[in-house]
């Protein structure tokens, strides 16, 4: 299960490319938000759709909200499963906007994972 977006005000051109990469070799693709800048995620979720073969469409969900697409993939997740949070790497906010909010993924999938294991 791959959870997977495209930086904003960066590269248009990768974007389909990603989203084919990601449905192409993903059981389960979900498509989020990664630091969108001053582009709507929405705009930029659809651009990375684009890339994804008809065979393919049925692999993906989009979830513009990472925190939400995060949480989807720990969800779907069975115990033999491996989760790709891809992206953000070391960054520890989202940038939106002009603004950095605290995001965390390793945080998000930890507190996840704790809570649907109780």
């Amino acid at each position: 299960i791959t959870v997977v977006g495209c930086g904003g005000d960066r590269d248009k051109s990768k974007r389909p490319v990603m989203g084919h990469i990601a449905s192409e070799l993903s059981n389960k693709a979900i498509f989020t938000s990664d630091n969108p800048r001053s582009e709507p995620a929405g705009v930029i979720i659809e651009e990375m759709e684009a890339g994804v073969e008809p065979q393919n469409t049925k692999k993906i969900l989009s979830i513009e909200n990472r925190r939400q697409a995060i949480k989807t993939a720990c969800q779907l997740a069975n115990s033999n499963d491996i989760i790709l949070v891809a992206g953000k790497g070391h960054e520890t906010y989202q940038e939106t906007n002009g603004k950095r909010e605290d995001f965390d993924d390793y945080k998000i999938v930890r507190e996840t994972l704790a809570t649907l294991n109780k």
